[in-house]
C-alpha cells in the first residue's frame, strides 16, 4: 500500500493571479477572494469571450450535510445561470422515512450566491421555502425555514484544514472546490415541530465554483461520523477535478490526510446493490449500501440533469499515514451519481 502524500501549495490571498488566470494547485487552506473581475476568459479559439458567455458559463453550488445519531440532513443551493435549484431533506434511519423539499426556478429568480467560501451569503427564497448559507473564515451558518423543516445551525471550521484545490477544466475553464467534513455543529434543528438531537452530530460543507465543462458528470462519496471514538470525515470524487489533481481526503481527529484518485463501481440499473469505492493506492477500501435515493431527471434542451444522491451505510477500512487502520462498520453517509448539461 503506497503512502500517498501530494505536495501542498500555500493558498494565495486571491484566486485570480496577475496574469489573469487562476492559481492552480492543492492548497493548504481556503482562498478568501475570488476576484473574478480580473479573470481573462477566452473562448475555444483563444479570443476574448463575450460578456454573455462569461456570465452563463460560470456555475456554482454550495452544499451542507449534517449527520446525527439516527438522521441525516442534506441541503443544496446551485446556480447554473439558466436556472437555479436547491433542496433540503431529512432522512430518518430509524424509520426509513424522508421529509424533502426542492426548488427549480428560471434564471436567478429567488436565488442569491456569493463568490467566496469564507465571506458572504447565499440564499434561495420562494414562497414558504427559505434557505440561507452564510460563510466566514471560521464558520458556516445554515438557516432553513420551510413548513416541515426549520434549522439554525453553525458549522465550526476554524480548527480544521479544508480540502481546497483549483484545477483546469476542459480547454479554457477551471473549477475551485473546497470541502471539509467531520466538523462540530451547534444550534437547533426541528423536523415537523420536533427537535432533533445534535449531541452526536457532525457536519460537512462543499463549495464548488468555476467555468466548468458544458457537459460533466461525477461520482462522489461523503462521510461525517464518529468512528473509533474520533471525528471521522471522508470526501472522495471522480469526474471533475482530475487534471493532475484530485479532490480526495479524509479527516481523523481533526487532521487531514489527502488520498489518491478514487474508483467507483456500482450498478445504475439497480439502486439496491452495494457500491465498491476504493483508491488507486489502496488506502481506501469501502462498500456502500444505499438505503434512500433522492433523484431528479430534467431534460429541457439547453439544460439536462440526471441526479441521484443516496443515503446509506459504509463498511470497510481506510489506512492512515501513521500505519494505523480505521475500520468502518455501517457508518452513515452519502454517495452521488450525477450527469449535467449546463
Amino acid at each position: 500500500m503506497n503512502n500517498y502524500q501530494p505536495k501542498l501549495t500555500k493558498a494565495p490571498a486571491q484566486l485570480i493571479q496577475s496574469n489573469g488566470q487562476p492559481a492552480f494547485g492543492l492548497f493548504d487552506g481556503s482562498i478568501p477572494d475570488f476576484n473574478l473581475r480580473d479573470f481573462v476568459y477566452q473562448n475555444l479559439m483563444d479570443k476574448k469571450a463575450s460578456a454573455l458567455s462569461r456570465y452563463f458559463h460560470y456555475k456554482q453550488f454550495q452544499f451542507i450535510c449534517v449527520t446525527g445519531s439516527d438522521w441525516l440532513l442534506a441541503v443544496a443551493i446551485a446556480d447554473i445561470r439558466y436556472a437555479n435549484s436547491g433542496f433540503a431533506y431529512v432522512y430518518r434511519f430509524d424509520t426509513n422515512q424522508t421529509v424533502s423539499r426542492g426548488l427549480l426556478l428560471p434564471g436567478a429568480l429567488g436565488c442569491q450566491m456569493n463568490d467566496s467560501p469564507s465571506k458572504g451569503e447565499a440564499k434561495q427564497q420562494f414562497g414558504s421555502y427559505k434557505v440561507t448559507i452564510k460563510t466566514s473564515p471560521t464558520q458556516w451558518q445554515l438557516h432553513i425555514d420551510t413548513k416541515e423543516l426549520k434549522a439554525d445551525l453553525t458549522l465550526n471550521k476554524a480548527k480544521q484544514t479544508p480540502l481546497a484545490l483549483c484545477a483546469p477544466t476542459g480547454y479554457n475553464g477551471w473549477t475551485y472546490t473546497e470541502k471539509s467534513n467531520a466538523l462540530a455543529v451547534s444550534g437547533s434543528l426541528e423536523l415537523q415541530g420536533i427537535a432533533l438531537d445534535l449531541t452526536q452530530a457532525l457536519a460537512g460543507y462543499d463549495f464548488s465554483a468555476g467555468f466548468m465543462r458544458r457537459q460533466t458528470s461525477w461520482r462522489w462519496a461523503s462521510i461525517s461520523a464518529v468512528v473509533e471514538g474520533q471525528a471521522f470525515g471522508l470526501n472522495m470524487a471522480a469526474g471533475v477535478n482530475e487534471t493532475g489533481l484530485c479532490e480526495n481526503a479524509l479527516w481523523f481527529d481533526g487532521q487531514i490526510q489527502h488520498l489518491s484518485p478514487a474508483s467507483f463501481v456500482f450498478d445504475r440499473k439497480d439502486d439496491t446493490k452495494a457500491w465498491k469505492i476504493s483508491s488507486l493506492c489502496g488506502e481506501v477500501q469501502l462498500e456502500f449500501q444505499p438505503l434512500y435515493c433522492r433523484q431528479e431527471k430534467v431534460n429541457i434542451g439547453l439544460l439536462a440533469s440526471n441526479f441521484r444522491q443516496y443515503v446509506g451505510l459504509y463498511s470497510g477500512f481506510v489506512a492512515l499515514h501513521n500505519g494505523n487502520t480505521v475500520q468502518l462498520n455501517q457508518v452513515k453517509g452519502l454517495a452521488e451519481d450525477h450527469y449535467a448539461k449546463w
